[in-house]
């Protein structure tokens, strides 16, 4: 069996990976259901839904950690984690890609934002000297157990210091040993289809919603060269704007009644969370047979 790694790079040579936004193990599973055959973990994603909190360097190692070792245990295709700005310096950023290896992932990308720090399609980002940033991606690829492991530097300089700034990162973030280029926040088609000619190396493009990118599809990315597609918080932002709607609405009504042709069924979900498989497990290792109103799944509560 290919390690994540290399699923992940077999799938970057053969073709523009989609990678839509996770942020527990329910929505990977949802992810892989559908067909993607890759996934991102979203920092952002993890940080709004665990705690509720914005996106600005408030999620720790562990609590990243932890949140990929719960998604990747529950699915079977490649998914890439953001580290953010690596939980520090060097050393921390080498702790931070054994960690990350051990949760599973098939990759990570590492950005050269100064600490802490914001949103990238949001104003008042400041950049690391180029420098410095080198300095993390030497660390994390010296880091690497395993060869496959993706490391993918993110510059965030084009908001800050400019287009030109951006390409010059980029080279130099793969001197130091990246494997591939996350260029945050472009701001038009021209930018898009301009960055593939003057960097040649796998790149990563972000189609988040709201922010400062134009929102092109994934066929217009791979005819101008892009390798990966982030869509890092559609789902969540579908979902979210549904269950805000449904609780609005069961609080006028009083009742649920109305929206139940909105809702994921029962025996989808079970289907999703494998139900089945593992009454068939209970049975055959207990040589049970289990009341039926168990069998069938009892109650939510």
């Amino acid at each position: 069996m290919p390690t994540p790694g290399e699923d992940l790079r077999r799938q970057i040579a053969a073709g523009t990976v989609v990678l839509p936004g996770v942020f527990n193990a329910i929505t990977a599973r949802l992810v892989e259901s559908v067909g993607f055959s890759a996934a991102y973990v979203s920092g952002a994603g993890v940080t709004n839904a665990l705690t509720a909190l914005p996106d600005v360097g408030l999620l720790t190692l562990t609590e990243m950690a932890d949140a990929c070792r719960h998604i990747t245990a529950a699915v079977s295709i490649p998914c890439i984690g953001d580290a953010d700005t690596g939980y520090g310096e060097a050393l921390n950023v080498a702790r931070a890609v054994r960690e990350l290896e051990r949760a599973g992932l098939a990759g990570m990308h590492l950005e050269d934002q100064v600490s802490p720090k914001r949103c990238g399609h949001l104003g008042g980002k400041q950049v690391i000297p180029p420098e410095e940033m080198a300095r993390k991606v030497r660390a994390a690829a010296k880091a690497r157990t395993d060869r496959s492991f993706l490391l993918i530097a993110r510059t965030d300089a084009r908001a800050v210091e400019g287009f030109e700034a951006a390409i010059r990162r980029a080279d130099i973030y793969l001197d130091a040993g990246a494997d591939a280029v996350f260029p945050e926040a472009l701001e038009s088609p021209r930018e898009f289809a301009e960055f593939p000619r003057r960097v040649r190396a796998p790149l990563l493009a972000n189609m988040t919603e709201f922010g400062r990118s134009p929102l092109l599809s994934v066929e217009d990315l791979s005819r101008l060269g892009w390798r990966m597609v982030l869509f890092p918080m559609t789902a969540f932002r579908v979902m979210m704007k549904a269950a805000r709607e449904a609780l609005q609405e069961l609080r006028a009504t009083g009742t649920q009644q109305g929206f139940l042709d909105r809702m994921q069924t029962r025996a989808e979900l079970y289907e999703l969370v494998r139900y089945a498989e593992h009454e068939a497990f209970d049975r055959e290792a207990y040589g049970l047979v289990r009341p039926p109103e168990e069998a069938a799944g009892g109650t939510d509560s």
